[in-house]
């Protein structure tokens, strides 16, 4: 008994025509949220600055006094808060810093933790 040799390809198609269209409702319902990654998520605090300092030490190394980029220890001597952030945010052109590494929120409160001396 011979099987229609059709069949099988007809089934990958439909089965791949259904995933398609699982995959695009998914992500329209995911849309929303990629459009506004700052909103809806859990307030970040000063005590998460250390945390999110985890980013920066493979270039300001590990107690960020420095490694192949400059020591972020002092900074407030140098800098103001809303500096530090713009530096967070948009990196510095011609530099290894790029911008964008952190949400906008967690810029702000890092720029804080910085400025105010990591204690």
């Amino acid at each position: 008994m011979k099987r229609n040799p059709i069949i099988p390809f007809a089934l990958i198609a439909v089965l791949g025509i259904l995933a398609m269209i699982i995959f695009s409702v998914v992500g329209l319902n995911e849309q929303e949220k990629i459009a506004n990654p700052d909103e809806g998520g859990e307030e970040v605090t000063i005590e998460d600055a250390e945390e999110i300092s985890q980013s920066c030490i493979g270039c300001h190394g590990g107690d960020l006094e420095g490694g192949s980029a400059p020591s972020l220890q002092n900074l407030g001597s140098k800098y103001s808060q809303k500096e530090v952030r713009d530096i967070i945010v948009n990196g510095i052109e011609g530099t290894a810093m790029q911008g964008g590494l952190v949400t906008n929120e967690e810029a702000e409160v890092l720029a804080q933790w910085l400025v105010e001396g990591q204690e």
